[in-house]
């Protein structure tokens, strides 16, 4: 059985075009596929100055605790993400689990 991949080359630039954002915002290619085409991005997680927002939070009455636990929620952890064209000829893009 044979398969056909419906990939044109607008989809393919798209593709890149959003590889080359992602990049550009601070992910890394860990892994990319030419004939599938399909890309894995990763970014490490960020450190937090605790004792910097602690100090903010208590000048601030506890205002700022609630960008602080923002930016715990969102930067804490490392984020893996699949950008991937389908056999439809579909981009999407989808997190991918990591410990």
């Amino acid at each position: 059985m044979e398969s056909y991949q419906f990939v044109n080359e607008k989809n393919l630039d798209r593709f890149y075009e959003i590889i080359a954002a992602k990049t550009r915002s601070g992910f890394v290619i860990t892994e990319h596929n030419e004939k599938l085409p399909y890309v894995v991005l990763s970014k490490e997680k960020k450190t937090i100055n605790h004792s910097l927002h602690l100090f903010i939070s208590c000048m601030t009455l506890g205002f700022w605790s609630l960008i602080w636990i923002y930016l715990i929620l969102n930067f804490s952890r490392k984020k893996d993400i699949l950008v991937a064209v389908d056999e439809d000829g579909n981009l999407f893009e989808d997190k991918c689990l990591s410990l």
